[in-house]
């Protein structure tokens, strides 16, 4: 299962979140610096139960202010 989740950081410590981020490499596959709502995106690989922990691992990196967790699901859409 994959997941995208977005990340909102304090002002100023967007390098000191990835750096952190980087080490986590079991479940986050790609961590990329981004643009709009969000500071920092991840690409999540994993169970639905080794997402959720990680996600709650994220909240405790006290620069970090909001997540957002977007679960992939497979659709068929007849297209």
């Amino acid at each position: 299962m994959r997941a995208l989740c977005l990340i909102t950081v304090k002002p100023d410590k967007v390098d000191t979140v990835v750096e952190i981020l980087k080490k986590k490499r079991k479940i986050v596959k790609q961590v990329m610096i981004v643009t709009g709502r969000a500071d920092i995106s991840t690409i999540l690989r994993g169970t639905m139960d080794e997402i959720n922990s990680m996600v709650i691992d994220f909240k405790k990196i006290k620069d970090i202010v909001t997540t957002e967790t977007l679960i992939e699901v497979e659709a068929n859409m007849g297209w």
